[in-house]
């Protein structure tokens, strides 16, 4: 029921590029010439320049603030900083915040 596999994807999508190269090369094409052709240089140096752009223009600042300020500094840090305190044995920040609980009689 569960995909136990954790590598399945990566070696699906290998599969997949293979057999998708060997049908091109049946059908004939030259992957080496479209590659290294003029027009498709020109196409990627394009595109090349054209997600750099958007990314210092647009979306790099937002992405590196979110990845600094909020993924690092509010959630790696506080779970490194509780799987060593848990390793020294200690009790984790949750532990210690949580409030203690009045058994019933």
């Amino acid at each position: 029921m569960f995909n136990t596999n954790k590598n399945s994807g990566f070696v699906k999508l290998i599969l997949i590029i293979i057999i998708t190269i060997i049908v091109l090369s049946y059908l004939g094409f030259n992957l080496r010439a479209i590659v290294e052709s003029p027009e498709t240089q020109g196409n990627l140096g394009y595109v090349w320049g054209l997600t750099v752009g958007v990314w210092d223009n647009y979306i790099g600042s937002p992405v590196m603030y979110l990845w600094n300020d909020i993924f690092i500094d509010l959630m790696w840090n506080p779970f490194v900083e509780n799987l060593e305190r848990n390793k020294r044995g200690e009790p984790s920040t949750i532990e210690e915040m949580a409030p203690e609980t009045i058994p019933i009689r």
